[in-house]
Order: structure tokens, then C-alpha cells, then sequence
């Protein structure tokens, strides 16, 4: 008799990836038991990973029950800062030691991502993949793991920029220079590229949550 085949990623990434899509916001109560059987898995692992989220601060306690934390207006731009500086810095260190192959990748990434201009949601996705790249091309470890830490925070956060009209095509143009500082080896263009591509998503969030406040009296 054949054995079952083991999930192919673990409980936490899987609660991580489930926030990070939208199936649960913030806010949301996470139940071990509805999780074990949406992820087809034990309640072991589950609380594990339940309790591993709750000390990165990306679950809360409500009583007695786990919920989906969320940021307030200081912790969005807390984290935006120091997204700026750390995606600023791993853009120039990708413009001193990327790969032919790794700029290449990139050029892909752009072009083909440029398809998903008219979905939010896959274009967010694959947004997520073109930042991790360019870190990974940094070559710096330590920067990486903090890179991972701040985009697990920004899994909660209920939208995403690329939402706002027009963002997407923006965003993508913004990539396509990011690519071209680094494919020209210009460390300081690379660097002020990112953050100035940081800078305008974070206005962008600032006008959406202004444009929610407004709706919502």
C-alpha cells in the first residue's frame, strides 16, 4: 500500500502563503483544526507553525484565539522605511556582483510579468518573485534574511499598490530601469532606482488607505 505523499511545503509556509494571497486578512481568527484540514495535515505541525507566526508578531492574541495582526498608520511607514533602505542597498550590491545569468533572469522577469499588468493579484505575485530575485543577486546572506522578515511583514497588508489604477504599468517601467542600472553595473543608479520605486509604492498605499478612511464614513 502506497504512502501518502507529504505536503511539498510545510505548515508555515503555507499559513504564510495563505495571508500573503488574501485568504485570511487582518483580523482574521486562524483555528488549528480548519487549518489541519485545509492544509491536509496534523494539528502538530499546525501549532507549530501557529506559534512560530505569533512570535514573528505577524499573528496576535484576541483572548484566547489567534488572529491575522495588522499594521497601524506608524507601522506601515516604520517598515516602508526600512524597506527603501535595505531593497536600495541590495539593488547596488546586484549591480556590483549579479550574474550575467541573474540579469538575464531579470530582463525575463520583466518582459513577462509585463503580461500580468491587468491582474493585481498575479501581478503582486509575481512582484514578490522580481524583488526576491534582486536580492538573491545582491550575494548577501545577511541582507537577504532581513529582506525575507520585512516582505513576510507586508503580507499584512489587505491590498496591494498594484491595485491603484494605473500602478501596474508604472511599476513594471520603474523594474525596467532598476534592471537596466544594474545590467550597466551603476551601483548608486541601482540603489536610487529601488528607492525611489520603494517611494512611490509607499504613496500610492498612503493614497489608497486615504481614499478607504474617506469611503468608510
Amino acid at each position: 500500500m502506497s504512502q501518502p505523499k507529504p505536503p511539498t511545503k510545510d505548515a508555515y509556509s503555507l499559513i504564510l502563503e495563505a495571508i500573503d494571497i488574501g485568504v485570511y486578512r487582518p483580523g482574521d481568527r486562524l483555528v488549528e483544526s480548519e487549518l489541519a484540514e485545509r492544509f491536509g495535515m496534523s494539528r502538530t505541525p499546525i501549532r507549530e507553525a501557529l506559534q512560530r507566526l505569533e512570535t514573528q508578531s505577524l499573528l496576535e492574541r484576541d483572548g484566547r484565539s489567534l488572529i491575522v495582526a495588522s499594521l497601524d498608520h506608524n507601522q506601515m511607514a516604520e517598515l516602508y522605511v526600512v524597506r527603501r533602505e535595505l531593497e536600495g542597498l541590495a539593488a547596488g550590491l546586484a549591480a556590483r556582483h549579479a550574474t550575467e545569468e541573474e540579469i538575464r533572469v531579470l530582463r525575463e522577469m520583466v518582459k513577462d510579468d509585463d503580461a500580468l499588468v491587468g491582474d493585481p493579484v498575479a501581478l503582486a505575485r509575481a512582484n514578490r518573485r522580481f524583488h526576491k530575485q534582486i536580492h538573491l543577486a545582491s550575494h548577501n546572506r545577511y541582507l537577504v534574511q532581513q529582506l525575507d522578515l520585512v516582505h513576510r511583514t507586508m503580507a499584512l497588508m489587505a491590498t496591494t499598490s498594484l491595485a491603484a489604477e494605473g500602478r501596474g504599468e508604472i511599476a513594471q517601467n520603474e523594474h525596467a530601469g532598476i534592471v537596466a542600472a544594474i545590467a550597466a553595473r551603476d551601483e548608486a543608479a541601482a540603489d536610487k532606482a529601488l528607492r525611489e520605486h520603494i517611494s512611490v509604492a509607499f504613496m500610492t498605499r498612503l493614497k489608497q488607505d486615504a481614499d478607504a478612511r474617506e469611503r468608510g464614513r
